[in-house]
């Protein structure tokens, strides 16, 4: 076990797409930062030169920031050094504990397709490189309970759990980790944060983009898979966990892990398919797909706190918007004192979390009109906004990792917990139903939902 800061950063992956959108400008903000100063290693299979590689990174900043700072992008430039190989082959490792050199305690970044992970941790075991080594897995770990099973055998033969960090970009979100601590640093919710109270909680993830050019990607993952079980899982974790004893990665993490043991699996009637017109024509996508773009499901926790309460998630490609939404529903007050209350059918009591595209959290009351007659309208309290200077996920992220702080990534035994909710639905369920885009999906998400006041649209 190991709490010692990375000396090294190994970067599997480096020629490719998500190096060049997301971890090059995380490690270029790092260095602005100050808070990068050692080898960040990159690791390939094209033959490039270093001078290529450069010229890779420095596209990537000039697309993803507005200027340059020259001065940092030197600095990161000085930094990189490349190795170029095949991760079947162990000469590949030999030329990656050469380029180490003295590091002892470096962080392995496999951004790479998950079909490689395996072979790149046991090519790490086999070189002798994982001792006081961390490995950070980019999502998704698995694709179904059986291969996560497989997956966390493997990893776990050559690191420690506590030296895997599986990451999932969506937990780094300022938004994201803005839950957490709006639930657990005000003591007004706790009292009506229960079954007694909330009647219902919804979250959509909504984009108003199709597959672009993944679709080959699309059809090997699909909605449920690609966003569902693990990033709207990890917000239903964080809403429904209990208080966690402190804020160390073993506690947050052992509460998110009983979220989803206590999760009721899923069954075929529970979710609804969808997929957008024209999907079928998309590059790479087969003529009689039924890989679902959009997906929306029922869920109950069957936990004291949230007995009987159903969260409805949602989230789709070709939407109305693009946009992200939790909305958390109380119940009515007991007695109906007021007409206008009882007759209302618009929302009026809830908690509104609003991740992107803009942060906010508002609460939602009835308010009296000015007037002798007691009628009103609901007005929204709002509570939060966006904060400027804020770290990207991927910088936070990598930060964490490197100095070995879990909180924020996902568990063994959470992963495998969630693959489990969606095990039998990933292979038994109602055909994918076509959807016009720009709509907010299939009509029977609306049946779905219906006898709890019908989806609130971001």
């Amino acid at each position: 076990m190991t709490h010692s800061r990375s000396d090294a950063l190994v970067l599997f992956g480096v020629t490719g797409d998500l190096a060049h959108k997301m971890i090059f400008p995380a490690l270029y903000a790092m260095v602005k930062r100050g808070n990068l100063n050692i080898p960040v290693i990159g690791v390939a299979f094209p033959a490039w030169s270093l001078d290529r590689v450069h010229k890779r990174v420095t596209d990537s900043i000039r697309r993803s920031s507005g200027g340059i700072d020259r001065r940092a992008l030197n600095r990161l430039l000085s930094l990189i050094q490349y190795v170029s190989g095949d991760y079947n082959d162990p000469a590949t490792f030999a030329k990656i504990k050469t380029a180490l050199g003295k590091a002892r305690c470096p962080a392995y970044y496999l951004a790479i397709p998950p079909a490689l992970f395996g072979t790149v941790i046991q090519g790490l075991g086999a070189a002798k490189l994982a001792e006081h080594g961390r490995v950070i897995v980019e999502k998704p770990f698995g694709r179904d309970l059986s291969s996560a099973r497989e997956l966390n055998r493997i990893a776990r033969s050559v690191f420690p759990e506590d030296s895997i960090f599986r990451i999932d970009h969506f937990l780094g979100k300022e938004a994201i980790m803005n839950i957490l601590y709006f639930r657990f640093a005000n003591s007004f919710l706790e009292p009506i944060w229960n079954r007694n109270y909330i009647a219902s909680v919804q979250i959509t993830l909504a984009e108003d983009f199709g597959v672009k050019d993944r679709g080959a990607f699309y059809e090997t993952a699909g909605c449920l898979r690609d966003v569902i079980q693990n990033h709207l899982f990890q917000i239903v974790a964080l809403l429904a966990m209990e208080a966690p004893s402190s804020r160390n990665y073993g506690a947050v993490q052992s509460e998110k892990a009983k979220v989803f043991k206590a999760m009721r699996p899923l069954k075929s009637d529970d979710v609804v398919r969808g997929q957008y017109a024209g999907y079928r024509m998309e590059p790479g996508v087969a003529k009689d797909s039924d890989v679902e773009t959009f997906c929306a499901l029922r869920l109950l926790v069957d936990s004291w706190r949230w007995e009987g309460v159903p969260w409805y998630l949602r989230s789709g490609k070709y939407l109305a918007d693009t946009a992200t939404e939790i909305l958390v529903e109380l119940k009515p007050p007991p007695q109906k004192l007021f007409a206008d209350s009882a007759s209302s059918t618009e929302r009026s009591n809830y908690l509104r979390f609003r991740l992107s595209p803009d942060a906010a959290i508002a609460l939602a009351a009835r308010v009296k009109l000015a007037g002798e007659e007691f009628t009103g309208e609901p007005r929204e309290l709002f509570l939060s906004e966006e904060q400027t200077g804020a770290e990207t996920p991927y910088e936070r992220l990598l930060s964490d990792a490197m100095k070995g702080d879990g909180a924020l990534f996902t568990r063994e035994d959470s992963v495998e917990a969630a693959w489990a909710v969606v095990e039998t639905v990933l292979k038994t369920h109602h055909r994918a139903l076509p959807y016009k885009r720009g709509s907010w999906g299939p009509k029977a998400a609306d049946a779905l939902i219906a006898k709890d006041g019908g989806w609130h649209n971001p």
